[in-house]
This record gives C-alpha cells, structure tokens and sequence, in this order.
C-alpha cells in the first residue's frame, strides 16, 4: 500500500497494491494491519454504497458534526469521479482550502479524508459507484453542507457537457460564508 500526503494535512491518497493477471486482479482495498503500519490509528464501523446513474452528478459538500464526526476512505468500485475535500478546520493554516483525486475502478486509489473536512464528489461515467468506510455512524441531527459550487472555496470541477445533477437538498445548500465550523484544528497524524 501507498500512502501519500496532500497539500492539505491529514488528508491522504491510498493506493492498495494489486495483483494481476490475464483474468484481472486481487487487491486488499482495506487492511487495518497495513493502514496501521502506515501510522492511521483509525476504527471503522460503516462502510456506504451509492450508485449515481449519470456522469455530472454531484454529492456534496457534505460533513457530520461532532460528536458523530466521520473520517472517511473512500474509493469507487465501478466506474470514475472526482473527489474533493475541504478543510473547515478552524486555525488550520489551510482553511478553506481543497484537494481533489480522481478515483476510478480503474486506478484503484482511494482518498482518506478526516472529520473536519467537507466532502464531496462528481461522478465521470455512468452508472459510477462510490464505496466508502466511515469511523462514525450516520446521524443526520449532525450533518451539514456548504454549496459545492461556492465561489469562496472555488473548487475546478470538470468540464461536463451539460448541467451538474444534484439533489434538492444539495442544491438547496447553504454558502462557505454561513458556515459555522464546528471542528479546530490539531496536528494529525
């Protein structure tokens, strides 16, 4: 496994070691032992499944608030899209700030994000699945959003050839500027 670090502290990209052959491959995509040895000390207790139908959909920004605060690893099982997390960290030098993987069934990379950062992602094919495990259960009294569009976070989404498909609720969301962070910065690991 290989884990590299982003321009954002505590947010890394894992890629699983595959091994393959004319029939195709065999990959650990999660090993607490090696994320272990890689030095996450992190616990798991939800993994999510979710299909989006179409390229241009969009999920996010999204985060749960302590004390359901979710980490999470994420990775896509079919298909391909484009990953972000933000950091809403307060006093974290990197505030506001983003990084973006893109992940596909293809590269087997996966992004680990945690609790403290918004997420989100827009799918790159059709029929593409997203696969995630999360350190904290869902608990919707705690979930917030911030636009995934927000000028003041600017993320560089693709270029689709058509208008993002978003849910209400997600195209109901608040901006960056409304957002009462609960989360403080502290040096992770």
């Amino acid at each position: 496994m290989i884990a590299e670090p982003t321009p954002l502290h505590g947010v890394y990209v894992i890629t699983p070691d595959r091994f393959g052959d004319a029939r195709g491959f065999f990959s650990e995509s999660y090993s607490a032992r090696a994320m272990a040895r890689a030095g996450f000390d992190l616990t798991f207790v939800q993994d999510n499944h979710s299909l989006s139908a179409r390229a241009g959909t969009v999920r996010g920004l999204h985060f749960q608030a302590p004390p359901h605060a979710q980490a999470k690893l994420v990775r896509c099982g079919r298909g391909a899209l484009f990953d972000v997390a933000v950091d809403i960290r307060k006093g974290s030098p990197t505030y506001g700030d983003w990084t973006s993987e893109i992940l596909s069934a293809e590269n087997g990379k996966q992004l680990l994000i945690p609790a403290g950062f918004l997420h989100g992602f827009m799918t790159l094919e059709d029929d593409t699945e997203i696969i995630y495990k999360c350190t904290d259960y869902y608990a919707p009294e705690t979930e917030g959003a911030v636009r995934y569009d927000d000028p003041q976070i600017a993320v560089r989404w693709p270029e689709i050839d058509s208008s993002p498909i978003l849910s209400g609720k997600d195209a109901a969301a608040p901006a960056f500027a409304q957002l009462s962070s609960p989360f403080k910065f502290e040096a992770l690991p």
